[in-house]
């Protein structure tokens, strides 16, 4: 059972990628800006703007489980987590689940 939604290191390069082509004025701002109040050349900035943005774009991508699964996903995780479960555990004993059984008369609270 795969719960996590993640996209491979191609995806996430096409995703960075389109997003740096459709914000390129705003990247170099950015760019610039970061360079003007680290006293930084463009050439250290720009590999740590880069990842900062990835990190970005996959955190908008790449979501939970339980943020993206319908109703329908939810029984189908639920049904496969039960069923990885062994079936040949013994029952307790009808006396092992009742309040005597849980509470012995001989324990102080």
């Amino acid at each position: 059972m795969n719960t996590n939604t993640s996209i491979d290191k191609n995806s996430e390069s096409q995703v960075l990628h389109e997003f740096k082509s459709s914000h390129t004025q705003d990247i170099q701002q950015i760019t610039q800006t970061l360079m003007k109040i680290t006293n930084l050349s463009e050439e250290t900035v720009k590999p740590l703007l880069d990842a900062m943005l990835l990190q970005l774009v996959k955190s908008k991508v790449e979501r939970p489980f339980y943020e993206t699964a319908t109703p329908d996903e939810w029984v189908k995780a639920f049904r496969e987590w039960a069923d990885s479960h062994r079936q040949d555990t013994p029952l307790l004993s009808d006396y092992a689940v009742s309040r005597a059984g849980i509470y012995s008369e001989d324990e102080e609270i």
